[in-house]
């Protein structure tokens, strides 16, 4: 089959765009507003930019929390979402009013940064602390700019668990990473499942 992107006429029950883009890295991304709010929230538009020096990307569909966050004060962490931590993650990605703590929604421990104001899950076996580069919103053909916002954090600070540390390397069968697929789709690369979204309050 063959259809036109723009027109999205693919005439399935849903759009395979984001399955076809897939694997995708999970950004846990932990923030911390000015008035000292907590916020935690999965991003599947994540990933490496650069790595000399190290620069992660998130992308928020929509002005949301952690780019607000980000935005009001420069730093963001980005947390390892591992198997035993993925129905904690996808608790996390509940969609509440600002200044409503999602780590106390999921049952995790904040930490907060060693070299940034912001926090990050306790309970992973990896962390990255960040500080803001840049932000911008891509372009589309005409110019124009979708409600799309990609948020550039240079890398300051790294957290690793020792516990999935083998022979000098991080160990990935204990790491466990888990990745988004298409729709309702994760993977932890032995296996796929599925998780939905719990519903807005």
């Amino acid at each position: 089959m063959f259809y036109t992107a723009h027109e999205n006429a693919h005439g399935m029950r849903h759009d395979p765009f984001k399955a076809i883009v897939a694997p995708r890295p999970i950004g846990w991304i932990g923030s911390q507003g000015r008035d000292g709010s907590r916020n935690l929230s999965p991003y599947s538009f994540f990933n490496v930019v650069s790595d000399s020096p190290k620069i992660v990307m998130f992308s928020s569909s929509g002005r949301k929390h952690s780019l607000r966050n980000a935005e009001e004060t420069g730093v963001f962490t980005a947390s390892l979402v591992s198997r035993t931590l993925a129905e904690k993650m996808n608790a996390s990605s509940i969609a509440v009013d600002y200044g409503i703590d999602e780590f106390a929604i999921a049952g995790l421990t904040p930490r907060q940064g060693e070299l940034v104001n912001a926090p990050f899950v306790a309970e992973a076996f990896a962390a990255l602390e960040c500080k803001v580069t840049d932000i911008m919103q891509p372009k589309t053909l005409d110019g124009s700019a979708p409600d799309a916002w990609m948020v550039f954090g240079q890398v300051v600070g790294i957290h690793i668990d020792e516990a999935i540390i083998r022979d000098g390397r991080i160990d990935m069968v204990l790491a466990s990473p888990v990745a988004r697929l298409g729709y309702m789709d994760y993977s932890d690369g032995s296996q796929v499942f599925e998780m939905r979204r719990p519903a807005a309050p």
